[in-house]
């Protein structure tokens, strides 16, 4: 009824009707006010005639009030007397009565719709005090927001990841290559990334596809790298506007590889993976989980330098996506805060309660703690410049690791 002019006081006129309509509340009577339509009498004249339906006899209102519990209790309706006066509700006549009792029905009707309104008023404040906020109520003219979908969609994520996830136990059937050569693959692509200046949601599918191509191909080590560079290869050419050129990615591999090693590793990547590059990644959770968080700039980048951490560590795999991007934030307000905290809002979102997340959280913590030491730092050195506003140069939360639950 937004708009409505029965929201509007003094815009109703006298020609309109006033009763009960579909949507008329009790902010509608109220509104009328002094509009109130007019209350006129019948002439004795007429009296004859057969009762109008909705006439009401006048009389003071306890007469009438047991007048109708002895009318109830004899179970008999009460006929009036033709020489008695009545009121009715003339709908059609403009003129204004100087009668100003208002009938017993009227004044029922206005409390009942008041009762009404009064009851939503209530349940809006529920509402708006419940234990989350309605993080895409902002968003509901926004049609690139999808709002009507969006939950539908990240059910369908939440079902989808599964697929994609791989056994965290993979490199036992590779034969020439181990976890600590896909750490440096992984640290090494990730300063690649980020020279090529590609789409965040790139480096995340670069690192699914690697891992699902070596879970079902066996791998040499001496071809570890072009994997790396074709994985990467593949997901510009799924989420990049502008991809990269095959002559770009051997130069920046040192010419490792001719060109045709780079088509014929990208067509049995694709052939192995059956095409199937729409497996969701932790950066789909991240952006809805960080909404959810109500997230600032500085908590954003911590919390992408904490799943960018768990990228390179091999032992991270045993966590599906979501979990992964719900602990990464977890971690990031932990850090920033320096305590605990973890809102109803983001644990209706995540479906995550915060002793799921602490396990992963602290192994967050640890790889936090030795960014910047060892070779492999290229999370580290990225997450320094001033583009990603310094957030690896945040202490860690090393509070979480104290705690016990």
């Amino acid at each position: 009824m937004a708009g409505s002019d029965e929201n509007n006081p003094g815009v109703i006129g006298p020609s309109q009707e006033v009763g009960l309509r579909a949507g008329a509340r009790g902010k509608f009577a109220r509104a009328t006010g002094q509009n109130r339509r007019a209350l006129s009498i019948v002439n004795r004249d007429v009296v004859g005639a057969p009762p109008f339906p909705c006439a009401v006899k006048k009389r003071p209102l306890s007469q009438k009030f047991a007048a109708d519990m002895a009318s109830k209790q004899q179970m008999k309706p009460e006929v009036p007397n033709e020489s008695d006066d009545f009121t009715i509700i003339d709908l059609d006549d403009p003129k204004e009565s100087n009668d100003t009792e208002v009938p017993m029905f009227e004044r029922h009707v206005e409390a009942m719709l008041e009762e009404i309104d009064r009851m939503e008023e209530v349940e809006m404040e529920d509402i708006a005090e419940g234990p989350f906020l309605d993080i895409d109520n902002g968003d509901k003219k926004n049609p690139l927001a999808v709002v009507e979908y969006i939950d539908d969609l990240y059910k369908f994520y939440r079902k989808a990841e599964c697929t994609g996830c791989v056994p965290p136990n993979y490199m036992a059937q590779q034969h020439d290559i181990n976890e600590k050569m896909r750490a440096i693959l992984i640290d090494w692509l990730i300063e690649v990334h980020y020279k090529f200046e590609l789409m965040e949601e790139t480096l995340y599918l670069t690192v699914n596809v690697i891992d699902r191509f070596l879970t079902v191909h066996q791998v040499v080590r001496k071809k570890l790298q072009l994997v790396g560079i074709t994985a990467m290869l593949l997901a510009c050419k799924y989420e990049e506007v502008s991809v990269p050129v095959v002559e770009d990615l051997i130069l920046i591999s040192d010419k490792a590889y001719s060109r045709k090693e780079v088509l014929d590793m990208e067509k049995l990547m694709i052939n192995t993976l059956q095409f199937n590059l729409s497996s969701p990644t932790p950066y789909v959770f991240m952006r809805r989980f960080l909404k959810a968080a109500q997230s600032n700039k500085k908590l954003e980048l911590l919390s992408f330098f904490m799943i960018e951490l768990c990228l390179v560590e091999y032992e991270m795999l045993k966590f599906p996506p979501s979990l992964l991007a719900a602990a990464a934030i977890f971690t990031a307000q932990c850090t920033i805060g320096g305590f605990k905290h973890w809102s109803k809002t983001c644990e209706w979102y995540t479906n995550y309660k915060e002793e799921q997340l602490v396990d992963c959280s602290r192994m967050m913590v640890t790889f936090h703690q030795k960014a910047g030491t060892g070779k492999l730092t290229g999370v580290q050195r990225k997450y320094c410049t001033s583009k990603y506003g310094y957030a690896a140069k945040t202490e860690p939360a090393t509070f979480l690791l104290e705690a016990k639950s």
